[in-house]
């Protein structure tokens, strides 16, 4: 399958890697292509994988990655072209985080409304999401942890997306909790600070969370 990814940071990078390891062809979409990053992102995945603009990635992904700082999403998807994704896939990865002081980020959406339904109502043609947001870029890829394979908690309003987005995670090591339509990210959203929070306490990375089941 051809990824498109919109965003060229630590998350972006790392997810686009983990689908060039499945077999896919995955291109790199930033407004800055050529910067250092992206080349070394280039060598490093040894072939199956490129950069380019917004609008280029949009073009060639048949499933996409938003994987921007909330801070730039609605401009990447306005550069990116609404029309292009008409259809398509779009798996959400952002966390509407912001920073006015303080130990932790804070959410510039919540309770309601959230960036899961933003994004939904900027691309209403694009089938929305949200998935991978809940846990740091490190662990987004075969996670090797204690307690065994975490879950990824998932939602959008389109069952078949949800199902292909399941299968996707099942690929990279991941059970898939669907907790229904795209409002649910209001839930999911504030779930990613508490994973940033023990972060922080801990000074670790190294953790995820599991819905244990009775």
């Amino acid at each position: 399958m051809k990824i498109a990814i919109l965003g060229s940071g630590k998350v972006g990078r790392d997810l686009g890697l983990g689908f060039a390891g499945l077999g896919h062809e995955v291109k790199l979409g930033s407004r800055t292509p050529d910067k250092p990053e992206v080349r070394q992102w280039i060598e490093k995945a040894g072939g199956g994988v490129s950069a380019g603009s917004y609008p280029e990635a949009a073009a060639f992904g048949e499933l996409l990655i938003l994987a921007t700082a909330w801070a730039g999403t609605e401009r990447a998807l306005q550069l990116a072209g609404h029309e292009r994704l008409e259809g398509k896939v779009v798996i959400d990865a952002t966390n509407p985080f912001t920073r006015k002081g303080g130990r932790l980020p804070s959410l510039a959406l919540g309770c309601h409304n959230s960036a899961g339904e933003q994004v939904q109502h900027w691309v209403p043609k694009a089938r929305v999401v949200k998935a991978f947001n809940q846990v740091g870029h490190e662990l987004m890829v075969k996670p090797r942890l204690a307690g065994g394979p975490p879950d990824m908690f998932i939602c959008g309003n389109d069952p078949a997306a949800k199902k292909q987005v399941a299968g996707i995670l099942e690929s990279f090591g991941w059970g898939s909790v669907d907790l229904g339509g795209i409002e649910a990210a209001r839930l999911l959203e504030p779930l990613a600070l508490i994973w940033v929070d023990y972060a922080i306490l801990t000074k670790t990375r190294n953790h995820a969370f599991k819905l244990l089941r009775g």
